[in-house]
C-alpha cells in the first residue's frame, strides 16, 4: 500500500448534533470514553499501510488540531506523514466550503505534490475499523474509475444514511438515490472512496469550473446516469455507524456497552490510537457501585454508576447516580445529583441534589463547562 494515500474531509454534518459541535468539528467529538471519531480514520489507515494522510480542515478545527497534534500517536509524524489542510477563509464561505468539490478545488496542491497513486477518499463522521488493503485491490481488479464502500447491515448503525445505490453482479453500480424516504437499493454507501490521484483532482477541478459542488449528485450519480465514469461498489460487512445526530452518537456508546460489540470495533490486530493522556486508574471508594459500564482512567467515584460511560476524570461524588449517560471528561456530578439518559460535555458539572432525567430517545445535552 506504498502505492496509495489517504484524505480525510472533516467539518460536515454537525448540523443536527447541536451543542456537541457547537465549538468542535465531528472529527473532534469525544466517543467510546478515552477516543476522538477521527481516530478511527486515521488508525485505519495507519493499519492499511498509508504513510501519507491530508487532513481537510473547515470549521471550528482548534479542537481537532490540539488532538491529532504532529501525528505521532498514528506514527505520521514523519517527513511524509500527516498534513492538516485550514479552510482558504473569504468573506462568503467563512471557512465551510460549499461541498466536497469545493473542499477538494481548495487542496489540489496537496494533491499534486503527492506521489502516490491511488487516494482512499473518507468522511470523518463515520465510525469503522477497517483494514482498505483488500478493497484497494479490488479496486485495481476491476479496473473502475472509482469504487465505493458500502454494507448492507442496517443494524450497525448505517440506517441514518442518505445514499443508497443498486449493484450489478459485478458490483458495478447501476443506481444511486439521495435522500430518498424509501430507497430502492439496499446497499448504503459509507462515503468511503478510491481513486486515482490524479483523476480525483481533474474532477474537482472541472466540476467547480463548470458550477459544481456535491461530489455525491454531480459526479457519481450523474456518472451512473450518463456511463461516463465506471463506478464499482465494494462491501464492507463490520462495524460502521455513521455519528450524524445527537441519537446516533448516544446509540453508538451506548452499543459499546455490549462486550461483543466492543471486541468486533476493537480487534487485537487493529486497535485504534489515540492522543495519550497519563491518568492514575480510576478510583472506587466505599460504598461506590458500578454496573455495566466503561469507566476511563483517572475517574474518582463514591456514588452510583449504572449502563453508563464515563470519560477521563471524571468525579462522581457520594449519593449520586449516573444511569444510561455518557459524561465526558473531567464533568464533576455532586453529591445527591441523579442523571439519566444525559450527555454531559467536558468540564460540566450538575450540582448537589440536581436531578435531569430524560426518555431514551432524546437524551438531553449539556454543553462544555455549564454548571447545572
Amino acid at each position: 500500500m506504498k502505492d496509495v494515500m489517504g484524505l480525510i474531509v472533516t467539518g460536515e454534518n454537525d448540523i443536527h448534533l447541536g451543542e456537541l459541535t457547537s465549538q468542535r468539528a465531528v472529527a473532534a467529538l469525544p466517543i467510546a470514553g478515552r477516543y476522538r471519531v477521527i481516530d478511527f480514520q486515521l488508525s485505519s489507515m495507519v493499519h492499511t499501510g498509508i504513510k501519507n494522510v491530508g487532513i481537510i480542515a473547515q470549521k471550528n478545527y482548534s479542537s481537532l488540531m490540539d488532538h491529532v497534534g504532529s501525528g505521532r500517536e498514528w506514527d505520521l509524524h514523519g517527513k511524509q506523514g500527516m498534513v492538516i489542510l485550514p479552510p482558504y477563509l473569504t468573506r462568503d464561505n467563512m471557512g465551510v466550503y460549499n461541498g466536497l468539490l469545493d473542499a477538494l478545488k481548495s487542496n489540489t496542491n496537496f494533491l499534486s505534490r503527492s506521489k502516490q497513486e491511488y487516494v482512499v477518499l473518507t468522511n470523518s463522521h463515520t465510525i469503522y475499523n477497517i483494514d482498505f488493503t483488500d478493497a484497494v485491490r479490488s479496486h485495481i481488479d476491476s479496473k473502475a474509475d472509482i469504487t465505493v464502500l458500502y454494507s448492507r447491515n442496517k443494524t450497525k448503525g448505517i440506517e441514518g444514511d442518505d445514499t443508497y445505490f443498486t449493484v450489478d453482479e459485478d458490483n458495478m453500480l447501476t443506481g444511486m438515490e439521495i435522500g430518498a424516504l424509501v430507497p430502492k437499493g439496499d446497499c448504503a454507501s459509507l462515503k468511503i472512496y478510491i481513486t486515482k490521484r490524479e483523476l480525483l483532482r481533474q474532477l474537482a477541478e472541472q466540476g467547480v469550473a463548470n458550477g459544481l459542488h456535491d461530489f455525491e449528485r454531480d459526479v457519481l450519480q450523474a456518472s451512473i446516469n450518463d456511463n461516463t465514469l465506471k463506478i464499482h461498489g465494494y462491501e464492507y460487512d463490520g462495524i460502521a455507524w455513521q455519528i450524524d445526530s445527537i441519537q446516533s452518537y448516544f446509540n453508538f456508546n451506548m452499543a459499546l456497552l455490549d462486550a461483543d460489540f466492543r471486541h468486533n470495533l476493537f480487534p487485537n490486530e487493529r486497535p485504534i490510537y489515540t492522543k495519550v493522556r497519563d491518568d492514575m486508574p480510576a478510583r472506587y471508594i466505599g460504598d461506590s457501585e458500578c454496573d455495566n459500564s466503561l469507566i476511563a482512567n483517572g475517574c474518582h467515584i463514591e456514588g452510583t454508576v449504572i449502563n453508563s460511560i464515563l470519560f477521563r476524570g471524571v468525579t462522581v461524588a457520594k449519593g449520586a447516580v449516573i444511569k444510561n449517560s455518557i459524561v465526558m471528561q473531567d464533568a464533576q456530578i455532586l453529591e445527591g445529583a441523579e442523571i439519566d439518559h444525559c450527555i454531559l460535555d467536558k468540564q460540566s458539572t450538575i450540582r448537589r441534589n440536581g436531578r435531569m432525567i430524560a426518555p431514551a430517545a432524546y437524551p438531553i445535552v449539556i454543553a462544555k463547562n455549564v454548571v447545572i
